[in-house]
């Protein structure tokens, strides 16, 4: 079917263009890396208890085991931007990959803590890598009216990983203690490889390719990843204009160091749009994990057990129930976002968390101080975790990473998703690393009710610092973040909040 361009344009109009099939499969290819990644972070959390018995360890070292792979995330997004701009988004998955696949052997082998950790360090880098490039390929390879489905494959990717882990400590629990966790973290390396050969068999993101004079190449491309050549043509021109470029130029005309000048534009003299987006994009990567989901997902199991279960099989069971939840309303959001749009998603979601996360520390609270079983308010519990869930993944999961590789300039969108990305591990490695600690000082409870208030700010800081970016162009987002104001009653509430 021909795509009308003047859909494409405005991001209006009754006839809902199609989705270009080609495009779905590039998107899809180099969205496999999350599944990758979510597995390693789901099955680890199954895995945690045999390693903990085989090693016999404290929580101290299992919390250090649990968030050692965001720290070393941090160095692979923080190379990744440049990496990416270098060797193009599709070779930064092969090297995403190969590096799991390093990691993923150690981790199989693992015969000490040292060892095991090592591993998880190594795979640390390819996760920082692989969370900054595939939800910038997808929106590159992408039309604006299936940009928000196509860059939310990324975190479906991640989901379908998480539900593999967790079924897999269902699956392999039964095995000795020697084998059976060894087999969960070790067969990662198998779909890593496998990836590492079949991104070589899809296209570079056009808008890579054009930022390297390579038109003609582009032009390639976007005659695959759209519906007619029409279209194609005018996404080439605004590319090209939104370069600085002589829209009608058929060779080079770029900074000859624009390296050095990224970093000077995004963080040190950025214009007031730039500094918006920055803003925007670092507080909903710091808002997605200060809310406690990375606590849930790694530490399941220890939330069910002082909710009142404590059978090693319905443990893991009930977690493979999170993992379900995840990934249904994950794949919901992908189907929505394009028409409701990413702030109402977003305004919804974090609703619901809150009133999710009130519930669940609630019942915490109320077991804690029980001197008899609650049935209750184990029940309400486990639907509080799973309503958590829900609302986390239909908004705040994926449109965290949509609206972060979707605002930045052409020439500011791998550095820009290389910082949200850094700040996005930062957080979750402080929630792994402290979330046993924290339940311990403050209880399950008392936490929960602090990833509340921390909930509550994330709502209001969509509500007044993220305009809505639905069908707009990548080109449009500089116009959009120009003329979104806010009152100046709204701007010192949202200069206060983010200050705090």
């Amino acid at each position: 079917m021909v795509v009308p361009v003047m859909a494409e344009e405005q991001g209006t109009g009754d006839s809902q263009p199609k989705l270009n099939i080609y495009a779905f499969a590039c998107a899809a290819v180099g969205s496999t890396i999350s599944i990758i990644f979510g597995y390693d972070t789901g099955v680890m959390s199954g895995a945690m208890i045999f390693i903990k018995e085989e090693f016999a360890i404290k929580d101290g070292n299992i919390e250090v085991l649990a968030g050692i792979l965001n720290l070393c995330a941090l160095i692979g997004s923080l190379c990744a931007g440049r990496t990416c701009d270098y060797l193009g988004r599709r070779y930064t998955v092969v090297l995403a990959s190969l590096i799991f696949m390093l990691g993923s052997i150690l981790m199989g082998y693992g015969p000490s803590y040292a060892v095991l950790l090592a591993g998880r360090c190594v795979a640390g880098v390819g996760v920082g890598f692989a969370l900054m490039v595939a939800p910038v390929y997808a929106a590159e390879i992408s039309a604006a009216h299936s940009r928000g489905f196509l860059s939310s494959l990324p975190e479906i990717g991640i989901s379908v990983g998480i539900l593999l882990g967790y079924i897999s400590n269902y699956v392999f629990s039964n095995l000795s203690l020697k084998l059976g966790w060894r087999l969960m973290l070790g067969i990662a390396a198998i779909p890593s490889f496998i990836l590492a050969v079949g991104i070589l068999k899809m296209p570079e993101s056009p808008r890579w390719l054009a930022t390297k004079g390579r038109f003609e190449e582009a032009r390639e491309v976007l005659y695959k990843v759209c519906d007619d050549r029409g279209e194609a043509e005018h996404r080439l021109k605004d590319i090209k204009i939104s370069l600085g470029i002589d829209e009608n130029a058929d060779e080079p005309q770029l900074d000859p160091n624009p390296t050095s000048s990224v970093w000077k534009d995004l963080i040190f003299r950025p214009t007031p749009t730039v500094r918006r987006m920055l803003i925007a994009a670092l507080g909903i990567h710091f808002f997605e994990h200060a809310t406690g989901v990375e606590a849930v997902i790694l530490y399941g199991p220890r939330i069910f057990k002082a909710a009142g279960l404590h059978s090693k099989r319905k443990l893991l069971l009930a977690t493979v129930g999170v993992g379900l939840t995840k990934l249904t309303f994950i794949t919901i959001s992908t189907f929505i976002i394009d028409k409701i749009g990413r702030r109402t998603l977003l305004l919804f979601s974090i609703g619901g968390m809150i009133i999710s996360l009130t519930g669940l520390a609630s019942c915490l609270t109320a077991i804690q101080h029980s001197s008899s079983t609650l049935l209750s308010a184990m029940i309400l519990s486990l639907i509080f975790v799973y309503c958590f869930q829900m609302f986390f993944n239909i908004g705040l999961c994926p449109v965290c990473w949509v609206y972060s590789s979707e605002i930045f300039p052409q020439r500011l969108r791998a550095a820009g998703a290389s910082l949200s990305v850094t700040v996005n591990r930062l957080m979750n490695a402080t929630v792994s690393m402290s979330f046993l600690s924290l339940a311990e000082a403050i209880t399950y409870g008392g936490a929960f009710y602090l990833f509340t208030g921390v909930a509550v700010m994330a709502w209001l800081f969509v509500f007044f610092l993220l305009p809505e970016t639905k069908g707009r162009k990548l080109e449009e987002m500089e116009e959009l973040f120009e003329n979104h104001r806010v009152s100046g009653k709204k701007m010192a509430q949202a200069e206060e909040m983010v200050t705090l």
